[in-house]
């Protein structure tokens, strides 16, 4: 039995969620999470995941992306 947990739950969203979170496309996400000082993603391995809040703050703080 799978339980679905709300994205606004989730302390980690994948690229896929992310997407879905934000309203941004993959690219642009991967585009700005690909830097070493970005501090809302997290490697685990080679899998990107995001730090919801880091990113919700990053946005908000935003002028463009």
């Amino acid at each position: 039995m799978t339980k679905e947990i709300s994205l606004e739950k989730k302390c980690l969203l994948t690229l896929e969620e992310a997407v879905l979170y934000t309203g941004l496309g993959q690219n642009k996400l991967r585009d700005i999470s690909s830097d070493e000082q970005c501090d809302f993603v997290l490697w685990n391995g080679a899998k990107r995941m995001f730090k919801r809040e880091k990113l919700k703050d990053y946005l908000y703080s935003a002028y463009s992306i």
